[in-house]
Parts: C-alpha cells; structure tokens; sequence
C-alpha cells in the first residue's frame, strides 16, 4: 500500500513547525511559526519561534492579528530591524535577557 504525504498540510506537535517571515513595505510583518509571544509593547517585540527567538523592534508597533494554534502573529508600525538571539551570540543574547528581566 502507498502512502500519501501532502507537503502543504500542517501536522501533530511532533515536526517543527514552518516558519516565515515576510515584511510589506516596512509597515506590515507577518511571522509564522510562533510558539509563543515572550513580550511585547509599542517599541519591541520578542517572540520565540520555531527558529530561535525573535526581537522586532520599531516605533508605534501594534500587534495586528494572533493565531495562536497555527504559530502566526501580524504586526504592524514602523520597523526598524528584527534578530535573531540564538546560542552563537551568547553575550549579546544573556545582556538582552538580563536587561528584560531585571
């Protein structure tokens, strides 16, 4: 028996979730692949994704749309860069984390 496997469905928690980024005229983001939104205000967003975690940062940010069971999250304002915090940049990563957390 052969088995059909559609690459455009989405399946259980057990893969790793797509994730996408797509920027409209710096005004409007769309992001898939959220696990979760860490925190969020006018000036940044962190959010983790399935990539490691993401900081959006801008002016008059404003979260648009959140679907939380399929990991997409629109936002909208001025933006003005957006990183990635992984392992690799361990002191840049543990200072933005300390000055979050404090």
């Amino acid at each position: 028996m052969s088995q059909y496997i559609d690459p455009n469905a989405s399946y259980t928690k057990g893969t790793t979730q797509e994730h996408d980024v797509t920027m409209k005229g710096r005004r409007l983001l769309d992001i898939t692949g959220v696990k979760q939104v860490e925190s969020f205000d006018n000036e940044e967003f962190l959010l983790e994704t399935s990539m490691g975690f993401l900081s959006i940062r801008g002016q008059n940010l404003q979260m648009k749309n959140l679907d939380v069971d399929k990991g997409i999250v629109s936002i909208k304002g001025k933006i003005f860069d957006l990183v990635y915090l992984d392992e690799q940049s361990g002191e840049k990563a543990k200072g933005f984390f300390g000055k979050l957390f404090k």
